[in-house]
């Protein structure tokens, strides 16, 4: 008798675990995104501050990385191209989310789909989910600049927050939703406090207490970058922040089902054990593997 592979599909849904190759990788482009918005900072007068020279470095940098954690969480849970036809089909989905309220008072509905994704599919998976529909909605809005991969490095932090949140087998319905809404609202404010220190560095002639000062002490600066957020855009990451909230509060249970649903039918997860009695139970031949 011999034995035959069966894959027992699961009853839940949880979060892809980040494995240490996922982990290198992700801890790898998140040491050079903090380098890259950051080093401005330490930077004495004489420095080219534009990020507009940088920018291509980041990029070629960021893409290689995004397909090494792909690939090290493909590997690490043994996921098939069911896991990667999902992210590709959320991403154009959240590509297609952002034309609709971008340049309108901060307006962007993706950022609630992308809390949703983070949470069903994992820290790993969100950060490249992120990442990718950043690329995408650039290059389908004319959004493609200096800025974009800076962007694409935010919004993936921005969803991987949303999958290191507490798991759904602690945390489910409304408790959840409240969760996330309050994540949403947040992480809003933090994507646009990053973004604006990727600008900040390049604007010159300002008022005198919220300019940046090449080579002045870190603090100073800070306090300085600090009152211009207040000043410049306050206003529009809290519309960014609303919107989140309104949508994950409105939506974000059916979505939730949904997504898990379709990650359950994929069975990315699922578990394979060798049915040792199944042919011949039904009177037929056993297959040989």
């Amino acid at each position: 008798m011999t034995a035959r592979p069966t894959a027992a599909r699961p009853t839940t849904s949880r979060p892809v675990r980040i494995g240490p190759r996922a982990a290198a990788a992700l801890v790898l482009v998140t040491l050079i995104g903090i380098a890259a918005f950051g080093w401005p900072l330490l930077a004495d007068r004489q420095s080219g501050l534009a990020h507009s020279q940088d920018a291509p470095w980041l990029f070629a940098a960021l893409l290689p990385l995004l397909v090494a954690v792909v690939v090290a969480t493909i590997a690490d849970q043994g996921m098939d191209s069911k896991a990667v036809a999902m992210l590709g089909v959320l991403a154009a989905v959240g590509a297609a989310l952002r034309p609709l309220g971008a340049g309108t008072a901060g307006l962007e509905p993706m950022f609630f789909l992308m809390v949703l994704s983070g949470r069903v599919l994992g820290p790993g998976f969100g950060f490249v989910l992120g990442s990718v529909t950043m690329f995408a909605s650039a290059l389908l809005t004319g959004g493609v600049g200096p800025w974009m991969p800076f962007q694409m490095l935010a919004l993936g932090w921005f969803s991987l927050g949303a999958g290191l949140l507490p798991g759904p087998e602690r945390i489910r319905g409304r408790a959840e939703l409240a969760m996330l809404a309050a994540y949403g609202f947040l992480g809003s404010f933090a994507y646009g406090t990053v973004m604006n220190l990727q600008g900040w560095v390049i604007l010159q002639g300002m008022g005198q207490g919220i300019s940046f000062h090449p080579g002045d002490p870190v603090p100073q600066n800070l306090a300085r970058f600090v009152a211009y957020c207040l000043a410049t855009s306050v206003g529009w990451d809290l519309g960014r922040a609303a919107l989140t909230v309104v949508l994950t509060l409105a939506l974000g249970g059916t979505l939730l089902r949904a997504l898990r649903r379709a990650t359950r039918k994929a069975a990315f997860d699922a578990p394979v054990s060798f049915d040792s009695g199944a042919g011949s139970d039904r009177g037929h031949p056993p297959q040989r593997v």
